[in-house]
């Protein structure tokens, strides 16, 4: 672990040292099979850049979650191939997991999510994958590699519970690898709430979160590299965020998929205000 990388909200001190810090973010930069829009590589250095200017009270939780401490850890950079990609990610979350620490990701493109996902079920069999997201990613394989970020989530879906939200676009050869009893459909969530409960009620005790940003509406998150019209309000997303952080263990989460839109700050400052509205979540106690 280097000591010259970025300070998450540019906040310096001894909370963020690796010994100190309670939780890890890691950047996973892989954009190599985005199909549409390119640019998700980019998005962690607009996210940083977008903490450092966000106000660091959250309102709701009555908490500083910085204080916590949040050490930025070496990125993975492999990117020969999406099989070399996923074994480094799958190799260095299995030795993350093997630390007190709440392990956090940014990418990149969804596919980085394969390797963390696998990690993270062998370590806790009983887990459930929620998937917050646009597209189904039900494909075993995309263009020639079962590591496509069209694939994102069906090994999570032969190995896990696997509860997807959100869904709004996917290929008819991915209905026979569909849960339909696990998959939320955005069309049936729009004006209800019953799917909060509802989904919750379907996990199991632990949670990992895996959350591609075009899951939002593209009026408000249009710099993703497939947006889909008819998605989550920032409201919606945040009210049931909360509800699984404060009724299951949520062991770790990724958010993917930024591709930052030049001269348009708002969608990465979305995204680290949802990554600091997360970890507020899981740490605050305020009820």
């Amino acid at each position: 672990m280097t000591n010259n990388n970025p300070i998450f909200a540019g906040i310096e001190g001894d909370h963020n040292s690796f010994e100190n810090a309670s939780v890890l973010l890691q950047s996973i930069p892989y954009d190599g099979t985005s199909t549409w829009g390119k640019g998700a590589d980019r998005g962690f250095n607009a996210f940083l850049d977008a903490a450092e200017n966000m106000e660091i009270y959250d309102l709701e939780t009555d908490s500083e979650v910085y204080k916590k401490g949040v050490h930025v850890i070496d990125p993975i950079l492999e990117d020969s191939s999406p099989e070399a990609m996923f074994k480094a990610v799958y190799d260095s979350t299995k030795e993350l997991l093997t630390k007190d620490k709440f392990l956090t990701f940014f990418g990149g493109e969804h596919s980085v999510s394969i390797g963390i996902i696998k990690a993270f079920y062998e370590a806790h069999p009983d887990i459930t994958i929620l998937q917050l997201d646009a597209h189904t990613d039900l494909r075993p394989e995309y263009h020639g590699s079962p590591y496509n970020h069209a694939c994102a989530v069906y090994d999570a879906s032969q190995n896990t519970n696997l509860i997807q939200v959100g869904i709004r676009s996917m290929d008819s050869e991915e209905l026979k690898h569909l849960d339909r009893n696990k998959c939320y459909f955005a069309e049936d969530m729009y004006g209800q709430t019953d799917w909060m409960e509802g989904s919750v009620s379907k996990m199991t005790d632990h949670v990992y979160i895996t959350l591609d940003l075009d899951v939002f509406d593209p009026s408000i998150m249009p710099a993703t590299g497939t947006p889909e019209p008819g998605g989550l309000d920032w409201n919606t997303m945040i009210r049931y965020l909360k509800k699984v952080f404060q009724q299951k263990n949520v062991l770790g989460f990724d958010i993917v998929e930024l591709a930052p839109i030049e001269g348009l700050s708002a969608p990465q400052f979305l995204a680290a205000k949802l990554y600091y509205k997360m970890l507020s979540y899981k740490f605050s106690t305020h009820e």
